[in-house]
């Protein structure tokens, strides 16, 4: 049987701060459009945090070999397509949100034929792919209504939608690098502090000095990719580095005070859908009569934020794991799981 990986607190902590940040994007009011701090950044931080569980799945340090090798590798088959399908069904609920779950899918089934390959070999191929992914979307048109089904499936979710798969497949590849590395371990978190931010620096600093460069939200340049995927492992990095037993006094208080976070990384399928059910229904309102509730808004966001942190902490202190997390455990255990089970 697949049994659960083991939680680390520090990587619930910034899967955490990963879906906040979304709730910020997602509601915070912004009249000229301006570009916030947690745009684009968050839904990468979520997608490094995904090649960091699918390494902790896998066996982290030791990765697993023989039957339990394929047993792991059918589980993420299963979970991407029932994250592709509950992508689908959100995204059809109106709520004016750019739904990541089904993308995620696409980067899930992208990466299990690479989940066991050495790290240096992981590094080379995120290197190759973050510079030639972006150059190769740039020359591939948005597709038609004229465009052929499957090559609209393939070009959207691959190269031209909002979270092209292909693009942002280097994040999953530095987050399972990284659980391969040790996450327990200080010298891979002060790594993953120091090459992370080097690496922001060199994608952000490289779109600010030259010109045609952009590392916007959601450009999905290469800039971007090592601007905000460099800060993402650098917050990861920190996040295992505060919340470390070696922290001692400091790192039982972070823990404490930061668990209500914590909890919400811990249940992040949950919370992140109970999220867009929330935002379709204010989206519904929000144009029926005169004094409707407003959308986004602050009310709206700290209403989510502050619910959200007590529903997460209440149920993991007392029912454990999340609802969405158990369905999705149920149904996507491996068929030699279930008969051994």
């Amino acid at each position: 049987m697949v049994s659960p990986a083991p939680r680390v607190v520090g990587v619930d902590l910034a899967r955490g701060l990963a879906i906040i940040g979304m709730f910020v994007a997602h509601a915070v009011p912004r009249p000229d459009e301006a570009e916030l701090l947690v745009d684009g950044r968050s839904s990468i931080l979520f997608a490094t945090l995904a090649g960091v569980s699918l390494g902790i799945m896998t066996g982290s340090t030791s990765p697993v070999s023989g039957g339990r090798r394929s047993d792991r590798v059918v589980s993420i088959v299963l979970r991407a397509l029932v994250l592709f399908v509950l992508g689908i069904t959100l995204s059809t609920l109106g709520s004016g949100i750019a739904i990541i779950l089904d993308y995620y899918a696409v980067m899930f089934l992208l990466i299990v034929p690479l989940l066991f390959l050495p790290r240096w070999v992981l590094a080379v191929l995120a290197v190759i792919i973050v510079i030639a992914a972006p150059a190769v979307s740039a020359t591939v048109p948005e597709p038609t209504t004229s465009t052929a089904p499957l090559t609209y499936i393939l070009e959207r979710y691959l190269f031209t939608g909002y979270y092209p798969a292909l693009d942002w497949l280097p994040l999953l590849l530095a987050g399972l690098i990284a659980a391969r590395s040790g996450l327990t371990s200080a010298t891979t978190q002060v790594a993953m502090i120091v090459l992370g931010a080097l690496v922001s620096v060199l994608g952000y600093g490289g779109a600010a000095l030259l010109p045609g460069i952009t590392a916007e939200a959601h450009s999905s340049t290469t800039a971007e990719i090592l601007g905000s995927g460099g800060l993402a492992i650098a917050v990861i990095g920190l996040c295992l580095w505060l919340t470390s037993t070696e922290r001692a006094t400091v790192g039982r208080v972070i823990r404490l005070v930061l668990r209500p976070v914590s909890a919400i990384g811990a249940m992040a399928l949950t919370v992140y859908t109970l999220q867009i059910l929330t935002l379709a229904v204010f989206a519904e309102l929000r144009d029926t009569t005169v004094g409707a509730v407003q959308y986004p808004g602050w009310p709206l966001l700290i209403g989510m934020t502050i619910v959200s942190l007590i529903f997460a902490t209440v149920w993991q202190r007392y029912l454990g794991r999340g609802p969405f997390e158990r369905m999705l455990g149920r149904l996507t255990r491996a068929p030699q799981g279930r008969r051994a089970a």
